[in-house]
């Protein structure tokens, strides 16, 4: 358990904005939770986290060890791409479902994670990794998970403020008559189908910057998407939205598109059963130390060989734009 003894020096602070500005490994929230345990103490007293401090007063604080988590660490390979201290860089392959939800308890990134990284130093309280921004179920490539409080607080502040980059690939149906798109269109859940989301007035705002990158016979074309923001579906949302829905996606209309495919395309098409959607790219500064990190993530397997089929049936490899 660690312990701190904090000294007030100006009036009017509240006592929880005291303790996370003086632990900034402690988050708002994990700080309130230790008021409500008893502790953290004011003068030696119990307090309230709203409580408003004095010059003199003394603050002391008790941080509990992580309480382990309660699902059960499972052993599993995981393509790790970086990894230190404080985060975690994987690649992750299709078909892995990110966080523990109903109908998948077990078998999930997190409970990898578990039993992958024994430095942990908890979210929360809890001896877990923090998954800062998620991958569809489907969607292969690059996902960052942090091992402690610090870190977690400073990469969500990160994303929040846009300082995040991510760049997706994807194989889109159709020739789209632009080399480079802005959507901007925002995104909502469905009205009746409520699984999925839709281009919606009463949405919330979306910005997705798509670049055409190679095209292929079929028609079909591979593209670069930067997203601006971070909403559900917004790469499969937005293709669809701009009549070019992405190659294999089972939710947001491929499929009558696909029926019409040349041959060769189709072909390829019929057996994949997921959106060729790739999370290519990503960059950030490094929650600790500042340093601006970028990864690159090959793509998954099946999403590799249509690409290379696809430019073979064009007649030879085209050179991508950079």
């Amino acid at each position: 358990m660690d312990h701190y003894r904090l000294l007030v020096d100006e009036p009017g602070s509240r006592l929880d904005l005291f303790v996370s500005r003086l632990i900034p490994e402690l988050s708002r929230s994990r700080v309130q939770a230790l008021i409500n345990g008893g502790f953290i103490r004011l003068d030696g007293r119990p307090a309230k986290a709203a409580a408003r401090l004095k010059p003199g007063q003394v603050v002391e604080v008790e941080v509990p060890e992580p309480e382990p988590a309660l699902l059960e660490p499972e052993p599993m390979e995981l393509a790790v791409i970086f990894e230190d201290e404080a985060l975690v860089v994987l690649n992750k392959p299709p078909g892995l479902v990110v966080h523990p939800a109903p109908g998948h308890a077990s078998g999930t990134l997190v409970h990898g994670l578990l039993h992958h990284c024994p430095d942990l130093k908890g979210i929360g309280g809890e001896r877990r990794p923090g998954i800062v921004h998620r991958l569809d179920k489907e969607t292969s490539g690059l996902i960052v998970a942090v091992k402690s409080d610090q870190a977690h607080q400073r990469l969500s502040r990160a994303f929040k403020a846009k300082k995040v980059d991510k760049t997706y690939r994807a194989v889109l149906l159709g020739r789209p008559g632009w080399s480079d798109k802005t959507v901007e269109a925002p995104i909502g859940r469905h009205p009746t189908k409520r699984k999925q989301m839709a281009v919606l007035e009463s949405g919330r705002p979306a910005v997705s910057l798509f670049r055409v990158v190679e095209e292929f016979a079929g028609p079909l074309v591979l593209a670069e998407v930067d997203l601006m923001t971070g909403r559900t579906h917004q790469i499969r949302v937005h293709a669809a939205h701009l009549g070019h829905p992405i190659l294999g996606d089972p939710v947001y209309g491929s499929g009558s598109r696909e029926r019409r495919l040349e041959p060769e395309a189709r072909a390829l098409a019929a057996p994949l059963g997921r959106q060729m959607l790739h999370a290519w790219r990503l960059g950030f500064d490094h929650p600790l130390t500042g340093q601006r990190l970028a990864f690159e993530a090959p793509y998954a397997n099946d999403m590799r060989l249509v690409i290379e089929e696809l430019q073979k049936t064009a007649g030879r490899p085209k050179k991508e734009r950079s």
